[in-house]
């Protein structure tokens, strides 16, 4: 089921098999998806496999690279940033909300037991509503997503005690993330982003101690990593043409970045793909 808007708002709802999970893979400009596995799911995110039980889901960005390992039932919900997401709507559940760019790692949750007839009937309500064809579809539709985003950061909150921490805090945390992942192929460094939120390097580096497993550096090197790993296996793109990609000058740069991170140099990295 998909719905697109007169200023290109989409929206899709899919149930997914072994006959369609390629939608899983799919490219969307700006897309963020939320996927709800019925049964085991094990997918590779990015080069790594990961393996989900029944009833997680999970969050990822159009950044995330996906490949299907195996796959029974799973349910699909992906929507763009003009659906739902503005630029300014800076708050737990939009855009740049901790389901989709408050976390270093990969976000995901585990539906209690107690809670999964909530989403069941959320997701029965918002297939009507897919089918509606009527001047209020476009608002009931973000009601009903945004209603999920609800339900699913309470549940990560909870799952990852996030609950006890200073949202004031946490929201300098998330926008770090978000403000990383907009512009890592140009800021490299902390200080760029400490201009950028109005705070100091060692405040940031201060937070991350207290909020994340990693550093701010840290999480710049590893989305900056990510990406070059990501265009070295996937893309057929020289090194030099990577390199500048992602913000550096000049091939020895970037392969110094690169074999400090990854041991190997980009070529060596490359051929082994």
């Amino acid at each position: 089921m998909l719905y697109t808007g007169q200023l290109n708002e989409f929206i899709r709802l899919a149930e997914i098999d072994a006959s369609n999970y390629d939608l899983l893979k799919e490219k969307i400009t700006d897309g963020l998806s939320v996927i709800w596995s019925l049964d085991e799911l094990k997918i590779n995110v990015d080069g790594t496999a990961h393996l989900f039980p029944a009833n997680s889901v999970l969050f990822l960005t159009e950044y995330h690279k996906v490949e299907v390992l195996k796959l029974n039932k799973a349910r699909l919900i992906r929507f763009n940033r003009a659906f739902y997401c503005i630029a300014d709507h800076d708050s737990e559940v939009g855009c740049k909300g901790i389901l989709f760019f408050g976390a270093s790692q990969l976000p995901k949750i585990s539906i209690p037991a107690e809670e999964l007839e909530k989403f069941e009937i959320l997701w029965k309500m918002f297939a009507i509503e897919m089918v509606s064809k009527d001047d209020l579809q476009n608002d009931m539709l973000q009601m009903m997503l945004k209603r999920l985003l609800i339900l699913c950061t309470r549940v990560y909150k909870e799952q990852t005690e996030l609950t006890t921490f200073d949202k004031k805090q946490l929201d300098i945390v998330r926008e770090y993330n978000y403000l990383v992942e907009s512009n890592f192929k140009t800021k490299h460094q902390v200080a760029d982003y400490a201009e950028m939120l109005n705070k100091s390097p060692k405040t940031l580096s201060n937070l991350f101690k207290k909020y994340n497993e990693k550093s701010p550096l840290q999480v710049i090197q590893n989305r900056t990593i990510l990406e070059a790993r990501r265009l070295l296996r996937y893309s057929d793109k020289s090194i030099k043409e990577i390199a500048y990609e992602i913000g550096y000058e000049d091939i020895q740069s970037f392969s110094r970045f690169f074999k400090k991170i990854e041991g190997v140099s980009p070529s060596d990295f490359k051929k082994a793909e």
